[in-house]
């Protein structure tokens, strides 16, 4: 053999014990399942609360709009198609939007509420004696069932009750009807929410302020501002989603009211809701139909308002730094 060859045989056998081994496959299947695996955990977890949801709010609100378009009474088997007949019953009949007049207490309330609940999560926020016992003490009505409230302020607003005995120690004598008389009735009721919703607002405030980085605060303070220039100018912007938030809430809330007033008045004495007809009319006047339609109608009043809140204050992002 010469010493070409053999330089070309050498240069083979190096090429052969060179070559990178052919890339194996065996990796493959496994990697795809894994990325399956990944995308399809997700909507495992989801499964549950997503056929929860559509069962017990989206196909009870698909029912509720084909109802609205029909003349059942709730209990017979048949019901007739009438087309838009319901909803042009609500909208000549002006005595069926007066209700939401009542909602206006409720909506002044709500500020109060939000003023208040502001305050406090404020003051609690801040080095406070036995904050924690008050934290405790203004959540604690938020937990307790509106049922019960309910009853529990009948007894609070009973002539010559509770509430009339209190006043009497600081010199206002007489009985008051406190829930009778239309020109009381009404701002009792939206107290009473004040008293039991004002918690929940108060801790969604508190969690917001504590999120605030501390060095803000000891910013604010090597520049002198005391405790109400820190709300003004670190404690206020940082939370204003939260704010805009609770107001939003608070508006589809005042129109919506039904647990308290339905409780302690039963829509009497002009404490009348619109959720509150709107039950009547299923229930009583065994108008499901028009009912539906009334549900429609306030659905899409809130949703209309939520909307028109949200394009006049926009959200923002926050930049805590």
């Amino acid at each position: 053999m010469t010493a070409v060859h053999k330089t070309r045989a050498a240069a083979h056998a190096v090429g052969r014990r060179s070559a990178p081994p052919p890339e194996s496959d065996v990796g493959r299947p496994r990697t795809g399942r894994r990325r399956r695996t990944a995308v399809l955990t997700p909507w495992l977890f989801l499964a549950a609360p997503l056929t929860l949801l559509v069962m017990f709010t989206y196909l009870p609100v698909a029912d509720m709009i084909g109802y609205s378009f029909t003349d059942w009474d709730g209990v017979s088997p048949t019901r007739s198609y009438v087309g838009a007949e319901n909803y042009t019953d609500l909208v000549t009949r002006s005595a069926r939007f007066e209700v939401f007049l009542v909602s206006g207490f409720y909506l002044a309330a709500s500020v109060a509420q939000i003023a208040l609940a502001l305050y406090f999560a404020t003051v609690l926020s801040f080095d406070t004696r036995f904050r924690n016992l008050f934290k405790g003490l203004l959540f604690f009505p938020y937990l307790i069932n509106g049922v019960a409230v309910g009853f529990v302020f009948l007894y609070f607003f009973q002539p010559d009750g509770t509430l009339d005995t209190l006043l009497r120690l600081i010199g206002v004598d007489g009985k008051h009807l406190w829930l009778g008389d239309p020109d009381l009735a009404n701002p009792s009721l939206a107290g009473v929410s004040v008293w039991r919703f004002m918690g929940l607002n108060m801790v969604l405030f508190l969690g917001a302020i504590q999120s605030i980085p501390p060095h803000l605060y000891e910013a604010a303070q090597l520049d002198g501002a005391n405790r109400w220039q820190q709300f003004r100018h670190v404690i206020a912007p940082s939370i204003k989603p939260v704010i805009s938030l609770s107001f939003i809430l608070a508006v589809s809330g005042s129109l919506a009211v039904f647990e308290i007033p339905y409780i302690m008045t039963g829509g009497a004495n002009g404490t009348e809701t619109f959720v509150i007809q709107t039950v009547k009319l299923a229930f009583q006047f065994d108008k499901v139909g028009l009912a539906s339609a009334s549900a429609v109608v306030l659905l899409v009043l809130i949703l209309l308002i939520t909307w028109v809140q949200r394009r006049l204050i926009p959200e923002e992002r926050v930049e805590l730094s």
